[in-house]
């Protein structure tokens, strides 16, 4: 399937003024059926209760822009399954966050919910040959596969705590993948990371600080299973394993970092890694004087460099990949550590 260069830029441009419509009609509907949410906890950072019901909107637009621009060029039952073999397990996965939205869901089914969905994903992929870096072993494929999932399914989610910072982040890291996709001659999935980055764009329009409307759960675990499944399936053309399995890493680097540090401080703390807190990145910049405002930007900056780094690898540049996952690895590691000497609540 051969992309042209203007049907990009329709797939971006489509998707982005689909979803900047559709997210303030979804404000609506939350406000009439008080789908919002409430500062009723100690780990909330909003003042006022805001409406959830943004990521039906990010769903809404990458279902209609992806199928839409199928139906328009060439609706093939191949280029069909492919396409749902992709968004099929995250749209599973965003109705059990709206249950969650609306019904407020304990962590167990969620946890159930992203293994299955892992599940799915890995068999799609195995089963079709299109997982991006096989290691040879179908048993470790498997394991692999399913981890990936759930943990950048929870790396999303957790990361959805401040004004526009996993819908900018998500934004970054699907720019980057399409380019890398592009790069690689991997056309379906430079498409729908192009319509991701549009969708997750036109939404930040109403997210970013101060927020009108949040994503939701809905919306945070469609991205993390879709931007899962997309980063697995992606096979970057690079001189050695170790360079092509840090491409997907580097891509979720901030999320997958913030993660860590909450994580890491709720065990030292011997509480909960599901239970509410701040902890996360963002409130450890706010704590620091920085602004709302200012946090996610440094977020997103931070996500930017670290997606650089997986574009720079992935075009093998000057002969240096290993030692980019090099300098990568130990930067990561310093911001964690570095992270957690910050006070943690």
């Amino acid at each position: 399937m051969i992309i042209t260069q203007l049907q990009y830029f329709l797939l971006f441009l489509t998707s982005y003024a689909l979803v900047g419509v559709l997210t303030p009609l979804m404000r609506k509907i939350a406000l009439s059926k008080e789908i919002l949410d409430h500062p009723n906890s100690a780990h909330k950072s909003h003042s006022q209760p805001t409406p959830y019901l943004g990521g039906v909107a990010i769903i809404l637009g990458v279902i209609t822009i992806t199928y839409g621009s199928l139906l328009l060029s060439d609706l093939s039952v191949k280029n069909f399954l492919l396409a749902t073999s992709l968004l099929g397990p995250a749209i599973a996965m965003g109705l059990i966050g709206l249950w969650d939205d609306i019904k407020q869901l304990p962590p167990l089914p969620r946890f159930i919910g992203q293994t299955i969905a892992g599940v799915v994903v890995a068999t799609i992929l195995i089963l079709g040959n299109n997982l991006g870096n096989p290691t040879g072993s179908t048993p470790l494929d498997v394991l692999i596969s399913v981890v990936w999932v759930v943990v950048i399914c929870n790396s999303i989610n957790f990361f959805d705590n401040l004004d526009g910072g996993a819908a900018g982040t998500s934004a970054v890291t699907a720019i980057a993948l399409t380019f890398i996709a592009v790069n690689g001659g991997q056309s379906l999935i430079a498409s729908l990371s192009l319509v991701l980055t549009g969708s997750t764009l036109g939404f930040l329009i109403w997210n970013r600080s101060p927020a009108r409307i949040y994503m939701g759960d809905a919306g945070a675990l469609f991205l993390g299973v879709l931007l899962a499944t997309l980063t697995i399936r992606l096979n970057p053309e690079t001189n050695s394993n170790i360079a092509s399995f840090s491409i997907p890493v580097l891509l979720l680097a901030v999320p997958i970092l913030d993660t860590s540090v909450a994580v890491i401080s709720r065990l030292r703390r011997k509480i909960s890694p599901f239970q509410g807190g701040k902890d996360h990145l963002s409130h450890r910049l706010i704590r620091n004087g920085l602004s709302r405002k200012k946090s996610a930007l440094i977020l997103w900056l931070l996500s930017a460099f670290f997606a650089l780094l997986a574009v720079l690898i992935s075009t093998d540049f000057l002969n240096q990949d290993l030692n980019l996952v090099i300098g990568a690895t130990l930067i990561w590691i310093a911001l964690l550590v570095g992270c957690l000497k910050t006070k943690d609540s």
